[in-house]
């Protein structure tokens, strides 16, 4: 197996499997002299950890990460950062049934027929639970975009037939705390936490849209041809676990307006090159212009419903699996912090290579 390291200049190795003992990486080109904000690592992790409420898997674990090299005295030495968030409440006996039989919509049967073993406990490498690792280096590529002025808050959007209905603007990005859906709409976030807790009860999933603005970008980030920010973006965002689809800017909305509808229109701002839209999403030409970045990003229902499912086994069998264990009913809530954090490590690699353009 390989492609286990994400990133250019900064990079993150990764390794692990969701029940084995532990989930952890290697970070490659983080700069050196950033303060390590301990706490603040913690907090991204906290956010991400299963069994925060009564709309997420029930399973506990503390997600307390150790770091192991490439920091000293609390500021980052240059040196490669290795890290380990230790497993301690695994139920591996939950998937026993599942161990010959193919999960619909899982990495089961692909994963079975490229490499010709798999570990059936919670999907071994293809379990969300490796995303831990993203969050670290996410959390890392936060505190060095900090000292650079850059700012990220993804946001849940959309839960089944919820879904906001104003522009990002509107909303106070700093209420998404206030709830367990991480949705800036306090009103509507209690209708999507109240939908989610009734589709679990039924033992079945739901998905959604989580949406992301990235404030402070500079000008200049990205490559004009296959370097563009906007595709690293939708690559980061596509390798994240039930992620099915990727927009920036206007996307799909909006199709039916015309070029000179769409156009983001240049104007004299007191001296300085001004926008009168922000259509375009912050990114032109595959480069940044200055403006929010801004993006959504669909996930599916997660694949494991707990209800009688036909299916087959590993001989082709036709039979029913009914899954057991400890599972999401929405992915969303606990997927906003990763969706952060990949847009982090894409926007802090990205910085790095454009020191790289010119002398």
């Amino acid at each position: 197996m390989y492609n286990n390291t994400f990133g250019n200049i900064f990079r993150l190795t990764s390794f692990g499997e969701s029940h084995g003992k532990a989930i952890g990486g290697v970070i490659d080109g983080f700069p050196a002299g950033i303060t390590i904000d301990m706490e603040f690592i913690q907090k991204e992790l906290n956010r991400r950890r299963p069994g925060q409420s009564a709309i997420t898997t029930a399973r506990k674990e503390a997600d307390e990460v150790e770091f192991l090299s490439g920091i000293y005295e609390g500021v980052s030495t240059g040196c490669p950062i290795g890290f380990a968030v230790w497993n301690t409440n695994q139920h591996s006996n939950d998937y026993d049934n599942m161990k010959d039989v193919y999960r619909p919509s899982h990495a089961d049967y692909t994963y079975t027929q490229k490499y010709g073993i798999r570990d059936h406990r919670g999907g071994g490498r293809s379990s969300a639970r490796e995303t831990i690792a993203r969050v670290v280096a996410g959390a890392l590529a936060k505190l060095a975009l900090r000292q650079l002025g850059i700012s990220i808050t993804a946001f849940t959007s959309q839960v089944g037939p919820f879904k906001l209905d104003k522009d990002y603007t509107t909303y106070d990005l700093t209420s998404i705390e206030n709830n367990p859906v991480r949705c800036p709409d306090q009103d509507l976030a209690r209708q999507m936490a109240d939908y989610i807790f009734l589709i679990k009860g039924e033992g079945d999933t739901i998905g959604g849209v989580i949406s992301c603005v990235i404030k402070g970008c500079p000008v200049g980030l990205g490559q004009p041809v296959f370097g563009k920010l906007h595709a690293a973006l939708g690559n980061a965002m596509l390798s994240i676990n039930a992620v099915k689809g990727f927009e920036y800017g206007q996307g799909f909305s909006n199709m039916e307006l015309k070029g000179s509808q769409q156009n983001d229109i240049f104007y004299n701002n007191n001296g300085e090159i001004g926008f009168r839209s922000n259509r375009s999403g912050g990114i032109q030409g595959g480069i940044s212009n200055g403006q929010d970045i801004y993006f959504r990003v669909a996930f599916k229902p997660v694949a494991t419903v707990l209800m009688e499912q036909p299916t087959v086994d590993i001989h082709g069998n036709e039979t029913i699996l009914k899954a057991r264990g400890r599972h999401d009913p929405c992915v969303l809530p606990r997927a906003v912090p990763i969706v952060e954090a990949m847009a982090a490590m894409t926007l802090l690699d990205y910085y790095l290579l454009d020191k790289a353009s010119t002398l």
